[in-house]
């Protein structure tokens, strides 16, 4: 604490010493009061660094007195205390750290990142998941309600609860007090192509000079493949032997197989392999790592498909619906076929198997009514 060189003020309790700063030569100003008895002498701060003047420092050194502002010591110490208890808090933001750092980089946990940091980081960040009560994430519903899809609403609050989930795995916090309320979605869109635009796509496939995209199209309407898994897969994924097809990290997250039909074999067994392993390659032989969408979609423009129809997930959904219309696969079959965690997800096709069994059961009642017909033709001739 200086002692020498003190220039009083015309406050009281406010004096100053002079000093060099990175401007030149500045004040530095003190203040003293008494607290609980004791004489306290502290800095208020620098002229120019700290833009302090006489008024500033006498009017900082009446807030220490009223007991509005705590001491520079009492207030490093609760500093450094919080400090300390912040390194042991797992907040929804540092539960998002750690959760990120355990999973791999993939276009998923990038978008993932942006809605953390658009969403959820200012609402929800420096909190616990047990400070946080229902009335916080249905006020964060309602306010994005405003702004976006219900899909897109349902996607955020749905990492919110990820988030939730791998801290409570882990042991690292405690879990919500109530369940997270999701928007209603009725969105589960049934892509499909008439007979005619299917052949019109089937013929620009084979014209096209994109021999991947072609290639990527025909196993989705071969096999029902997502396009994250086609990216994925490799040489060794498949078994030409017994005739499978193993799926690596597929959208349930548990290991799949799925049938090596006779037609995709097909396909695989013309198509070069590289170095890298991958199936599916870029031009230099390396695994996909960004969309190749505007390549799939010049086929599908070039068949005159509309724009609305996604190129690989619509053919996905034309491989389903195909089954499911034929009549002669049950939906459990279908559900294991397209690799759903949950028959919900294939129940949006019943309706085609529901209508051909319909079909079937009034063809076999024309039959019946036939049948009745000629029977009662031979009753009326037989009493002639």
């Amino acid at each position: 604490m200086p002692t020498k060189g003190r220039y009083k003020t015309k406050y009281a309790g406010v004096y100053y010493i002079e000093g060099q700063g990175a401007q030149g030569p500045e004040k530095i100003y003190y203040i003293m009061y008494r607290r609980n008895g004791k004489l306290i002498e502290e800095k208020a701060g620098r002229q120019y660094q700290d833009d302090m003047t006489p008024a500033r420092a006498a009017g900082i050194r009446a807030k220490r007195i009223e007991g509005e502002e705590l001491p520079n010591i009492e207030r490093r110490e609760a500093e450094r205390v919080a400090t300390e208890a912040a390194k042991g808090r797992w907040t929804i933001g540092r539960l998002w750290k750690e959760y990120k750092a355990q999973k791999s980089d993939s276009k998923s946990l990038r978008i993932d990142k942006i809605r953390f940091e658009m969403y959820l980081e200012n609402y929800f960040g420096s909190k616990e998941p047990q400070e946080i009560i229902q009335l916080d994430v249905d006020r964060l519903r309602i306010n994005l309600l405003k702004k976006l899809s219900p899909q897109s609403v349902k996607h955020i609050l749905a990492l919110l609860r990820r988030i939730v989930n791998f801290g409570v795995q882990k042991q690292l916090c405690q879990n919500l007090s109530f369940k997270i309320q999701l928007p209603e979605v009725h969105n589960n869109k049934t892509e499909d192509l008439a007979q005619d635009q299917l052949q019109k796509l089937i013929i620009a496939i084979d014209k096209s000079e994109d021999l991947v995209a072609a290639n990527m199209m025909r196993i989705a309407l071969f096999t029902g493949m997502r396009r994250g898994e086609m990216f994925k897969l490799e040489w060794d994924d498949i078994d030409f032997h017994n005739g499978f097809i193993s799926l690596r990290d597929p959208k349930g997250k548990e290991p799949q197989k799925i049938p090596l039909n006779d037609s995709a074999r097909s396909v695989f067994e013309i198509m070069p392999r590289h170095k890298s392993g991958f199936v599916f390659t870029m031009n230099n032989g390396e695994q996909f790592k960004t969309d190749l969408r505007r390549r799939l979609n010049r086929i599908r423009d070039a068949a005159g498909i509309p724009k609305n129809f996604r190129a690989l997930h619509g053919l996905r959904h034309v491989y389903a619906s195909m089954i499911a219309s034929s009549g002669q696969v049950d939906m459990y079959t279908l559900q294991k076929l397209l690799t759903h965690k949950s028959p919900q997800m294939t129940q949006r096709y019943a309706h085609l198997r529901d209508e051909t069994l319909k079909r079937a059961s009034n063809f076999a009642g024309e039959l019946i009514k036939n049948a009745i017909k000629k029977a009662d033709i031979l009753n009326i001739n037989s009493k002639k």
